[in-house]
């Protein structure tokens, strides 16, 4: 007898599996490259191969066997040919060889959902945006950096508009969008841009761009488990790309480019560079919110964030009533949770009382007047609030107050109660925007300056810190400047921290040039705060 093959050792079978592993394993899309053509698979070796089984001489096949041969070959003819279904009906609809079978349009129709809507026609709404971005150069701060351009994603809207994200525009030169199918890019001009919300609304002249092309409607705010669909322009190629998933969470998050707390909807679709401004869509094809950021952390996956209808209702909202971005209201308070009973009980607090202890008040802000330190405040426009600082959101589900605040507009009035020394008082404020000491943007300008004798003096704000030591600024950055930047608070308007930057060399500022990112004294503020800066 001879001898039977040995299968080939397992260790060198693992160390040929282990490429094909980690390639599954790496979902990074920037590190994607390009796979060699025409690889074929490894050549079992002959002595491993199993030898033909001889198969004895058999009897006539049955009329049983041979419809049963006929229906197998049957169902490979279909697999060959495309076809995914395997049920008995579809034996009745075959099609002669050559037969072109229409496919239909299966985007937007997430599984066990009904989906009314034409696909083309939301697709046909949804365009890519070009942009070329010149950024301020703060070291210098009468220069610009050399420019740089980006893809993101937009959508058509109502009234001749596309909606795309803020940062998608931030400090633009040229926009162009271009619409899908389209060979042409047309130029585009901001209406406005909310750097909070991280939106940006765009209008084109060109008649012919909305030619043929129908907005998207928006619909409300969805529930959990529902699904979505965002369609963009993402890395990974040039055409359309569609992903989907469901809502996983619904909260008041921060938003990263406009370091402002709002409401947003948490996703499991993917969401990569160049989602941005793409829209999401429920399974009635309406549009529930933006593409805006993504959660990368070794411990998280799938993670995306869109921003809510009513988010962008009130933007569009703002920029009709005012014809310009006012902004989202704050209070101007730093306030925290009263969960401990006897931090209630020394507030004066009764049993039926519920809130939130008000710590600071800016001096800038509309509660300065009205409120002081360790007030509580128990009710916003008549919602009550709870100690941990929740109100009711919808059936079931708790949200943080500062959701009622950011509904309304600036300039509104809104109706609080609070607990002073133990005694209920009900106050009308009047709201605005927030005031930073440190300003988190400088809303697409250019930065301020001022020159004398060789010293360069500029205002303290975040992309200033940014630029001059980098993404971990907030480590890196001097601490007092930190400190300013998280607690300090604005006495008065227009109030800044001023920067001497650097010191340009000359005869009149001999022994002075080592100084850098320095601040000055108040006196010295003051006296630049009045001259007219650049």
């Amino acid at each position: 007898m001879g001898k039977t093959a040995k299968p080939p050792p397992k260790k060198r079978q693992r160390s040929e599996d282990a490429p094909a592993d980690k390639a599954k394993e790496d979902t990074d899309t920037s590190q994607l490259e390009a796979a060699p053509a025409d690889i074929a698979e490894p050549e079992q070796p002959s002595s491993a191969r199993k030898p033909p089984r001889s198969r004895a001489p058999a009897e006539q096949p049955s009329a049983e066997d041979a419809s049963a041969a006929t229906q197998r070959q049957r169902r490979g003819t279909r697999r060959q040919a495309g076809g995914g279904t395997t049920s008995a009906a579809a034996d009745d609809n075959l099609q002669p060889p050559g037969h072109v079978v229409p496919v239909q349009p299966v985007a937007f129709r997430p599984k066990g959902s009904k989906f009314t809507a034409d696909s083309d026609t939301l697709m046909e709404a949804v365009v890519k945006v070009f942009c070329v971005h010149t950024e301020p150069n703060f070291s210098l701060p009468w220069q610009r950096k050399r420019q740089y351009s980006s893809n993101s994603s937009g959508f058509i809207i109502s009234g001749r508009r596309i909606l795309t994200n803020a940062h998608c525009v931030d400090h633009h030169t040229q926009v162009k969008v271009k619409r899908r199918g389209s060979d042409k890019k047309y130029v585009a001009s901001v209406l406005a841009v909310g750097t909070e919300c991280d939106i940006a609304m765009l209008t084109v002249e060109d008649d012919s761009f909305w030619s043929g092309v129908e907005p998207v409607v928006f619909g409300s705010l969805p529930q959990l488990q529902d699904a979505v669909t965002v369609v963009g322009y993402p890395i990974g190629g040039d055409t359309m790309s569609v992903t989907s998933g469901v809502v996983s969470r619904i909260e008041v998050t921060s938003y990263v480019h406009g370091a402002a707390e709002l409401l947003a909807v948490q996703i499991d679709a993917a969401i990569n560079s160049g989602n941005s401004g793409g829209p999401a869509f429920n399974s009635s094809g309406q549009c529930i919110g933006i593409a805006f950021q993504s959660l990368k952390h070794e411990d998280a996956e799938n993670i995306g964030y869109i921003i809510p209808e009513p988010v962008i209702a009130h933007f569009i909202n703002d920029y009709e009533r005012n014809g310009a971005y006012t902004g989202f209201p704050c209070l101007g308070v730093e306030w925290q949770k009263l969960e401990n009973p006897d931090m209630r009980k020394a507030l004066k607090m009764q049993a039926q009382h519920k809130g939130v202890l008000i710590r600071r008040v800016e001096p800038t802000a509309p509660l300065h007047t009205v409120t002081q330190q360790y007030n509580i405040l128990m009710s916003f426009d008549g919602v009550d609030i709870a100690n941990d600082g929740t109100v009711p959101f919808r059936s079931g589900e708790r949200i943080s107050f500062s959701y009622l605040v950011s509904q309304k507009y600036t300039n509104e009035q809104a109706v609080l109660r609070l607990l002073k020394d133990g005694q209920e008082v009900t106050e009308t404020v009047t709201l605005r925007a927030p005031n930073k000491l440190i300003p988190f943007h400088i809303k697409g300008k250019p930065p301020s300056y001022f020159i004398v004798a060789g010293l360069v003096f500029t205002p303290a704000t975040v992309p200033y810190l940014r630029s001059e030591y980098g993404k971990e600024y907030d480590f890196d950055a001097p601490v007092k400047l930190l400190d300013k930047m998280m607690h300090a608070m604005a006495d008065a308007e227009g109030q800044q921290v001023v920067l001497l930057s650097q010191v340009l060399a000359s005869e009149v500022n001999i022994g002075y040039e080592e100084m850098l990112n320095t601040q000055v004294g108040a006196s010295l503020t003051t006296r630049l705060q009045k001259t007219s800066l650049c």
